[in-house]
């Protein structure tokens, strides 16, 4: 028996699968990739804001030394972060050689009123004696002259006392203000000079916000305005506009807007910190912020078009509130945008819509 033989050929090969592909039932294109809800821009009124940055700082800062030079520190009375009061003793000197001056005082007045009485009688007697004319007038205008050299001398001794009572009271520092101790650069021991900052001193313990804006946002801020900043652990603080710079640095071209923060929570002065400044309600078109999605560092929505295809469209936002975004440019009123399942699309891909209860 004869056996045949087919030789197969690259080219019958080929077209035996061809054919077996062509009787594949299965067909992918035009199949939705994803299902996804959508949703029009709506109109609503949102706080124009303005986000700035800028270093926290005490609202008065006060610096506090001695009036008294060469004198030793005998005890300091506080630490950094205590809470004092106007009058309240921060800090003593060594006053034993003051105590001495002020001793010293009180004898040269004591000597200097008895001086001043003795002449006051040899005044006395000097004007009877004038009258009665038995000594010389030249005479009597001595003893006369007497007593306004004693009262003089009396006088100096006196403002010597004076002195001497307010040195001694300078050894001991008090509080100008109420407020929060922000800085102790003494030991007890150190010999100190006049001038020299010993503490420092928050007034009231208020702080405020130090917010740099350049010139076209700066004339937009007046004062009373609202602001938020964000603290470093992440709470929310309320503020209010004090006031507005009246003028710009001259090289950065920027401005500085102060604002109180009556309740500062964790901030504190010296920290640098970022916030908004609310300046009134506008009218804006907004979306759910799951509309928009951020790649390549751009803002994207997925437009939907005829057959149910989307279509990545660039988009500009503006101010936010709550979940909702401004949408400043990109969308029209009418268009329906993806807010569901954004995150997961491509341009040009088919999509299931389905309804929900915001639509």
């Amino acid at each position: 028996m004869r056996r045949s033989h087919v030789a197969v050929t690259p080219a019958l090969l080929l077209a035996l699968v061809l054919t077996a592909c062509s009787k594949d039932p299965v067909a992918t294109v035009g199949q939705p990739s994803l299902t996804v809800s959508v949703a029009t821009p709506t109109q609503q009124a949102l706080p124009r804001r303005i986000t700035a940055s800028g270093s926290v700082a005490a609202w008065e800062p006060i610096s506090l030394g001695v009036e008294l030079s060469g004198q030793r520190v005998a005890e300091v009375l506080v630490e950094v972060g205590a809470v004092v009061t106007a009058g309240q003793p921060l800090l003593r000197l060594d006053d034993r050689s003051l105590a001495m001056e002020l001793r010293q005082a009180q004898a040269a007045l004591a000597q200097a009123d008895a001086s001043l009485s003795v002449a006051s009688a040899n005044a006395r007697r000097g004007e009877q004696l004038k009258r009665d004319q038995l000594i010389a007038d030249s005479e009597a205008d001595q003893l006369i002259s007497g007593e306004l050299g004693a009262k003089a001398q009396r006088q100096t001794a006196q403002a010597q006392l004076e002195n001497a009572r307010l040195r001694l009271g300078f050894t001991t520092l008090r509080s100008p203000h109420a407020g929060v101790v922000s800085l102790r650069s003494v030991q007890p021991g150190q010999v100190v000079s006049a001038g020299a900052e010993l503490l420092s001193l928050i007034r009231d313990g208020r702080l405020e916000w130090r917010a740099e804006l350049p010139e076209s946002e700066l004339i937009l801020v007046a004062p009373g305005a609202k602001a938020r900043l964000l603290g470093p652990d992440g709470a929310a603080v309320d503020g209010t506009v004090r006031v507005v710079s009246p003028a710009l640095d001259a090289r950065s071209r920027t401005g500085t807007v102060y604002v109180d923060l009556p309740e500062p929570g964790a901030l504190r002065a010296g920290m640098y910190a970022q916030g908004d400044l609310v300046l009134g309600a506008q009218p804006a078109r907004t979306l759910p912020d799951q509309a928009v999605v951020e790649r390549d560092g751009y803002r994207y929505v997925f437009v939907l078009g005829e057959g149910d295809i989307v279509a990545q469209r660039r988009v500009t936002l503006g101010a936010r509130q709550d979940s909702l975004v401004q949408i400043v440019d990109g969308v029209q009123a009418d268009e329906r945008v993806v807010v569901e399942g954004a995150g997961f699309l491509s341009d040009g891909d088919r999509v299931r819509v389905v309804a929900t209860g915001a639509d």
